[in-house]
């Protein structure tokens, strides 16, 4: 049981990525699911979340208008489209899954690897 997230990579300043989060053995409906980033020497901090349904959607202030989360239920898979990236957006990114259908982050109960997003200038 287990998610898996993917798609990081090294990118220039003003570029684009798409991040990918993956559950086996775990089914991702009927659950929130949340993006999050760590830099570092820096604490986690939340940076999206969608609900259940896909039906609504959160942002922080600080990726908002740039970032975009969305979901495939079918697939059992969350996505973050990223662009107009930042040097400050360079960090490991980490998915999680809520234990409630929100797209604010209420309690995340299984969390998965990170892939690290490099921003360079």
């Amino acid at each position: 049981v287990q998610l898996q997230a993917s798609g990081g990579g090294l990118v220039q300043g003003g570029e684009s990525l798409r991040l990918s989060c993956s559950g086996s053995g775990l089914t991702l409906e009927g659950f929130g699911m949340g993006w999050f980033r760590q830099a570092p020497g820096k604490e986690r901090e939340w940076v999206s979340g969608i609900s259940s349904g896909a039906s609504s959607t959160t942002y922080a202030d600080s990726v908002k208008g740039r970032f975009t989360i969305s979901r495939d239920n079918a697939k059992n898979t969350l996505y973050l489209q990223m662009h107009s990236l930042k040097l400050e957006d360079t960090a490991v990114y980490l998915c999680a899954k809520d234990l409630r259908g929100t797209s604010y982050p209420s309690g995340m109960d299984y969390w998965g690897k990170g892939t690290l997003v490099t921003v360079s200038s």
